[in-house]
């Protein structure tokens, strides 16, 4: 019988693993033993878990074995398997270092030689100018990238299309990984441990360019699938149809194809691209997808739909996948297009010459994917409600097809204008054949006999970060949607069956509960459910719930994402949330126009091709008289509206004139919710840096601290505190909460500081639709009545402890709660009232 021999050294330490044996101790077990001790682990790791001790028991060849020394054998046997766990992660670690680290030396041969190509040029430059003067030559990389003009012809000489393939492998693999292409940092996307990738831009070349390159844990062959099928990642791909596919002769493959993309805005026509593209690996074992444009009218199958389409032109592009050791691959990957700017209104043009729109939404996004299939394979990505990853993608992705749909209004989708002359501002469009059917389970199906209408208007806004106004439109959906709307909605999807305008009055509680479903790896895209909270108004229906869910997906919320788009998308949805559950989307998109430094002048003096662009010239006089004009066209960026409701033939009016009138009310809340959020508005909700451009808020600073120490005798603000700071400052970071009301019949508020915005859980462009009497609980304003001629008379009253409410229902404690009349500059008029919550905190 084979033995096996495990000698236990008692440490100086007296370590806890041998403390229980004899020093010296030879502990001698079969093998017999240690497979039935091996068993016993497997089946219960735990060292706590009772199955084991029964185990033990019932194993009689364990019997002559002392019980402190099976409990030190399972002890080593676990530090064995931790080793060799830890072991493992630091070899794939060190892989992945490895691979990086080549990734990194490559990039910086690339850069050397940049850096050598342009001394050589800074020299050629400076002999020329102490010679005659020469002929002026483009030393630009345009001469590389130009638009290919090869004949149509090409396309039925296999011999031609792999002579231009050949060629754009060549040109390909020179951006790639060479200096055809002016390379430059993408701005906040610096390289480091925690970076998906090394992303770079275009400068001075034509068109506009965006390269990446990055660490994929996938088989190069798994990772051109995936980017090949462009539409299941580039979500503003609406269609990828291969023409013509042969064999190159070489073990590559060429495809001509063409592909349909979404326009981002309602006032520009979508782009279209007929292009050739070569599949082909190279000696080194590398795997190459690379692809261009070719001249001629390859219009799809459908030349009327092609129509609706400006035609693109993508320089050579693609994907490099080379294998790592170890397993993985490294890939680079290049796009670099012209989308015919020209064909823009002017306002638009910059989101069509900047590199960094390109960059963010195919670059980098394309890498983003990759990575996350990557994560998913692996299982390192758990997602909520027991959904499988793919079935959440498919969510995200029907959700932003569905608004892309119904934002660009294709023919050949079956959308129609309905009494656009031009002039309106909210654009109104109708779909008799939509199908919200998403598999082929018809009972899940929705069969909606007069289709969809669309609602929507694209707006122009001025020094509003993209990030924090979705996200304030995400976390204060009360403050601009219309509960009654949303049911509406939600109904019709339900039963199939139209409420309007016989809808059950509904009211909405103002609670909003988010539940996360899943989020991408930098969680710059996030997937959840939305329940609003609503109770029926009529008796019978009183204890029914009228609760409304969403689905819901946000995306673009960093602030510093340079050319990020920041959207908004919800469709409402069943609290079951099938799989296959009917979506009919609606949202916001919000996009960053980054002019470029030639085009600033006459970004200062934009055509108003906008509808709504002369409304909201936010901060145009403030900016004047800062003196800074420059902040402003650098900030600007373009907001689109659209909003889709169910459709029955009989009611298409009443439901156009509700949408319209809806629409314009959603865009008159979110104007009033970008001035409060714009750095130039004239509300402290960003605090302190309101107040060099804030004379009013500034002056009721004073106001509220001059009458506090008029009337109560006393220093609301330190002096000596201030330094170089401003009152409001200091007044805005005050830890009382402090609120003015005005003096009407009905109180409302005007004024808080932060404490006071927390404490009532709400945010300024809110507050106005606060009124006073709604914050104090019963107790609260018999108090308040009671001490209120007091307050008249006197100028101040001192309130006792009590409870007040926010706006989210929630009570609030207070200690002692003062208020004084806010006298104007003139000391004889009263302006408002302000009240002082001291020591307040959430019950």
């Amino acid at each position: 019988m084979a033995m096996v021999v495990a000698h236990h050294r008692e440490s100086s330490s007296g370590s806890s693993i041998n403390k229980h044996l004899d020093a010296g101790k030879y502990v001698r077990y079969t093998s017999e033993q240690v497979e039935a001790l091996e068993r016993v682990y497997a089946e219960c790791p735990k060292p706590s878990s009772l199955r084991r001790q029964q185990l033990i028991r019932e194993c009689p060849i364990l019997s002559n074995i002392e019980p402190r020394q099976i409990k030190v054998w399972f002890q080593n046997r676990r530090c064995r398997e931790k080793q060799r766990k830890e072991s493992s992660r630091l070899q794939i670690v060190n892989r992945k270092l490895s691979a990086m680290n080549k990734l990194l030396m490559e990039e910086n041969d690339r850069l050397q030689k940049q850096v050598s190509q342009l001394v050589c040029e800074n020299g050629y430059m400076r002999q020329q100018l102490h010679t005659a003067p020469a002929a002026t030559t483009d030393a630009s990389c345009d001469s590389l990238v130009t638009t290919p003009q090869h004949s149509l012809r090409d396309a039925n000489n296999p011999a031609g299309l792999l002579s231009i393939a050949e060629e754009t492998l060549a040109e390909f693999l020179s951006k790639a990984t060479g200096t055809a292409v002016d390379w430059v940092q993408m701005p906040g996307m610096k390289p480091g441990p925690d970076s998906v990738g090394i992303f770079a831009i275009s400068q001075s070349c034509s068109g506009v360019a965006a390269r990446a390159c990055g660490l994929v844990s996938l088989e190069p062959t798994k990772i051109a699938e995936i980017l090949k099928d462009r539409p299941s990642w580039f979500r503003d791909c609406r269609s990828l149809e291969v023409f013509t596919m042969f064999p190159a002769g070489n073990g590559g493959t060429i495809e001509l194809i063409y592909t349909q993309t979404y326009a981002p805005t309602t006032l520009a026509p979508a782009r279209d691209f007929w292009t050739l593209r070569y599949t082909t690996s190279l000696d080194n074992g590398s795997f190459v997808v690379c692809e261009r444009s070719l001249s001629g009218s390859g219009a799809g199958p459908n030349p009327a739909s092609a129509s609706q389409f400006v035609r693109g032109v993508m320089l050579p592009s693609g994907y490099l996948i080379r294998p790592c050791e170890g397993g993985g691959s490294i890939i680079h990957i290049v796009d670099h297009l012209n989308l015919e700017a020209w064909s823009v209104p002017e306002v638009l043009r910059p989101l069509y010459e900047s590199s960094k729109v390109v960059a963010q939404r195919m670059t980098i996004a394309a890498l983003r994917y990759i990575r996350q299939i990557a994560q998913e394979t692996s299982g390192e990505v758990v997602y909520s409600l027991g959904r499988q990853p793919a079935v959440l993608r498919t969510f995200s992705q029907r959700l932003i097809r569905g608004f892309n749909d119904a934002v660009n209004g294709f023919n050949d989708d079956g959308w129609s204008l309905v009494n656009c002359d031009g002039a309106e501002d909210v654009i109104i469009t109708v779909n008799s054949t939509k199908n919200l059917t998403s598999t082929s389970n018809h009972a899940n199906s929705l069969a909606l006999l007069g289709g969809v209408l669309c609602a929507k208007a694209s707006m122009l806004l001025q020094n509003v970060p993209p990030a924090v106004l979705v996200r304030f439109l995400r976390e204060h959906r009360s403050e601009w949607a219309d509960f009654n709307v949303d049911a509406y909605s939600a109904a019709s999807l339900k039963a199939g069956s139209y409420a309007y305008p016989g809808m059950r009055p509904t009211r909405f509680t103002g609670g909003q509960i988010i539940m996360p479903l899943g989020h991408t790896i930098e969680q710059e895209e996030l997937l959840e459910v939305v329940r609003l909270e609503g109770h029926s108004l009529t008796q019978e229906d009183a204890f029914a719930s009228r609760d409304i869910h969403l689905l819901q997906i946000c995306s673009g919320v960093d602030e510093n994402a340079a050319g990020a788009c920041s959207e908004l998308v919800f469709a409402p949805i069943d609290e079951m949330f099938p799989d296959d559950a009917p979506l009919l989307p609606s949202g916001f998109r919000i996009i960053p126009l980054d002019s470029k430094t030639s085009d600033s002048k006459a970004t200062l003096n934009t055509h108003r091709t906008l509808d709504l662009a002369s409304s909201l010239e936010v901060g145009s006089t403030t900016s004047n008289a800062a003196g800074d004009l420059t902040t402003f066209h650098n900030t600007r960026s373009v907001l689109t509206i659209a909003f889709q409701f169910p459709l029955d033939n009989s009611l298409q009016e009443n439901v156009a004139n509700m949408a319209r009138q809806y629409v314009r009310s959603v865009i008159s809340s979110v104007q009033r919710v970008a001035m409060a959020i714009s750095p130039s508005g004239l509300s402290p909700s960003v605090g302190p840096k309101l107040s060099p451009s804030s004379p009013e808020a500034e002056t009721l600073a004073h106001w509220i601290c001059q009458s506090y120490s008029y009337h109560v005798g006393g220093e609301l603000l330190r002096p000596d505190s201030f330094g170089g700071d401003s009152m409001l400052k200091h007044l805005w970071h005050h830890q009382d909460a402090i609120l003015c009301c005005s003096l009407k019949s009905m109180p409302v508020f005007t004024f808080a500081n932060q404490a006071g915005l927390d404490m009532l859980e709400t945010t300024l462009v809110a507050l106005q639709d606060i009124s006073l009497d709604k914050i104090f609980d019963e107790a609260g304003r018999k108090t308040l009545c009671a001490d209120f001629s007091k307050l008249m008379n006197q100028g101040f009253a001192y309130l006792p402890a009590g409870i007040c409410m926010s706006t989210m229902a929630r009570h609030v404690s207070y200690e002692q709660a003062i208020a004084w009349k806010v006298l104007a500059a003139e000391e004889n008029s009263v302006h408002c009232l302000a009240f002082s919550f001291i020591n307040w905190s959430f019950v």
